[in-house]
């Protein structure tokens, strides 16, 4: 299976997990070990308002490829939570569309890259 046969939001729901996988080891990072503490802080980072924020970080700097998959799961069509706009939702499940091509892609170099520019002043600010 590639990314190019899945739809934008079969991408979210994979990069949904990349995301979450990926946040949940930066915290890590920070020196807590406290369950409580460490789910804390990773639900700073993986809500939609957040994904959405981080997504303005970004946006810039996706070539025409990761655009194209960035929108499919942008203008998928999924359930949104009461907690987000549709606005929010929608550049969030783009985030996690675009996430996912670039794991299923092997592509580690460029979703770290990506990952860091997106969340870097969060993490700064969170873990001063």
């Amino acid at each position: 299976m590639t990314p190019e046969e899945l739809n934008g939001a079969a991408l979210a729901y994979l990069g949904d997990a990349v995301l979450e996988i990926m946040v949940r080891q930066k915290v890590l990072e920070s020196g807590y070990t406290n369950a409580g503490k460490l789910n804390e802080f990773a639900r700073l980072f993986v809500t939609a308002k957040a994904q959405s924020e981080a997504v303005d970080k970004i946006i810039d700097l996706l070539d025409e490829e990761e655009l194209s998959f960035f929108k499919r799961g942008k203008n998928a069509k999924v359930n949104r939570p009461k907690s987000a706009t549709a606005a929010e939702y929608a550049k969030a499940t783009g985030l996690e569309a675009l996430f996912a091509y670039l794991y299923m892609k092997e592509k580690k170099d460029r979703l770290d890259q990506l990952f860091l520019a997106a969340y870097k002043e969060r993490f700064e600010e969170i873990f001063k």
